[in-house]
């Protein structure tokens, strides 16, 4: 069966990452029909922005995409390329894996969490209001003096709809993948209306699983402690928009960084897959940068195929060029001016001669 599947390049070093990616699964052996569709800095000026309608169409109609890292571009009007792609195509779950690899460098071993964080709304549905404009000075009117005169503001919208929906998500992705526990991750003590009322979907939700799988909360400060701590402690966690974004990155640091850390983004029918790392425009051309987070989000990009075997022999031949050491990335060497670290190109030959 071939599957078809748009491919969106980037810009600064996501061509080079994307054509490793698109080499190592192609040599998976899955069937795949590439549809290559150009966004971010480099179509500015062609399309007058970084976001062409037909990027958008061509996901939409091909329903899986896997995408390189792009730069958001300064004064076009886009707060990011990658938050316009996930409100528009509804990508209302951000999944981020975070597992350790022997060979990545680390002060842990053994981690195995996945972030599951609410997409569309909270602090990043960008409803804000400047510094001296009307709709700031009527909300700082409504707040009976809890609020400078001097304040810009930020709206903070939790919905129950979003809130159960990931959730749900959240519950759905630990039983599909033989995960034993969901920790839902707020500020309710504090947020009483909005995190209290993620909270009280969340509990809405995990009565529907009892004895199947186990939930329990823990307030966002306690859990960046924790995990630090003690992150075998954790399994799956799902939490809003802002908390998912810092501890996405948190977790990436217990495994080595953004640089092996894959992440993939779910909407009803639709699903985009990417890196979570930035596009390094000073690398751009250079062969240099780890492929190995767009890889890994290659393989995410299998499972949700249904390739399972694929992506579980991809995972196992990366694992394996990792925990060797050998035809690696200057990054992943114990000394960064390694002469025998390879470039991008060359780590995905090694993965790809391991499968």
């Amino acid at each position: 069966m071939n599957h078809k599947v748009t491919l969106i390049p980037g810009d600064g070093t996501g061509p080079e990452l994307a054509e490793a990616t698109r080499r190592v699964i192609d040599a998976t052996g899955v069937k795949i029909d590439w549809e290559i569709q150009d966004a971010g800095i480099d179509v500015v000026e062609k399309y007058g922005t970084p976001l062409p309608e037909q990027v958008l169409e061509s996901v939409r109609r091909n329903k899986v995409a896997l995408k390189g890292p792009i730069t958001t571009p300064i004064g076009t009007g886009f707060r990011s390329v990658n938050v316009a792609l996930r409100h528009a195509l509804n990508l209302y779950a951000c999944v981020r894996p975070c597992k350790s690899y022997p060979g990545v460098r680390s002060r842990y071993k053994d981690v195995d969490l996945v972030i599951i964080r609410e997409n569309s709304e909270d602090l990043y549905a960008g409803v804000e209001f400047d510094l001296g404009s009307p709709e700031a000075a009527s909300i700082i009117a409504m707040s009976n003096g809890r609020i400078r005169d001097d304040s810009a503001i930020s709206i903070k919208p939790i919905s129950e709809t979003a809130s159960r929906r990931i959730v749900e998500y959240a519950f759905d992705y630990a039983i599909k993948n033989g995960r034993k526990k969901v920790t839902a991750v707020a500020k309710a003590n504090i947020m009483k209306y909005t995190d209290g009322l993620f909270y009280r979907m969340a509990r809405e939700v995990a009565g529907r699983y009892a004895g199947k799988i186990d939930y329990e909360e823990v307030l966002v400060d306690a859990m960046c402690m924790q995990l630090v701590g003690r992150p075998e402690n954790y399994d799956v966690m799902v939490m809003e928009n802002l908390y998912g974004d810092i501890l996405s990155d948190l977790c990436a640091g217990l495994v080595g960084g953004l640089g092996v850390a894959p992440g993939a983004n779910i909407g009803d029918g639709v699903a985009l897959f990417e890196a979570t790392h930035g596009s390094a425009p000073k690398y751009k051309g250079q062969n240099k940068v780890n492929p190995t987070a767009l890889i890994l989000s290659g393989m995410l990009m299998l499972r949700h195929l249904g390739e399972t075997d694929a992506a579980n022999r991809l995972e196992k031949a990366m694992a394996a060029v990792v925990a060797a050491g050998q035809d690696v990335t200057y990054d992943m060497k114990a000394d960064r001016n390694d002469p025998g670290a390879v470039g991008t190109s060359q780590m995905a030959d090694a993965i790809i001669a391991k499968l």
